[in-house]
């Protein structure tokens, strides 16, 4: 099982990267803080002071369209901020 599933990269979460030295992951339900630490440690070779959780469940989507009415669910997910030490980086664009 992976730890680490996606960075989370929106235009909220990059303002406060620039700023408060944060990213954000999608991470594994599973997931402890503890592991998901060790996991992004180990990965991107980066000191991490703090790492904040947070589950958000799947909401209810549906529309109206020419064939009816379809409804569903969007999955739920953790997402996982994490404080790296003052002076290091994570840069997700480097190589394109």
């Amino acid at each position: 099982m992976t730890i680490l599933k996606k960075p989370l990269v929106t235009e909220k979460f990059t303002a406060i990267s620039e700023k408060l030295n944060k990213v954000s992951f999608i991470v594994a339900k599973t997931a402890t803080k503890t592991e998901i630490k060790k996991a992004v440690e180990e990965t991107y070779s980066v000191n991490v002071t703090n790492v904040n959780t947070m589950v958000y469940a799947g909401k209810s989507k549906a529309r109206f369209t020419k064939r009816g009415y379809f409804s569903g669910r969007k999955p739920s997910f953790k997402k996982a901020v994490i404080t790296l030490q003052e002076g290091q980086k994570i840069d997700f664009f480097q190589n394109i």
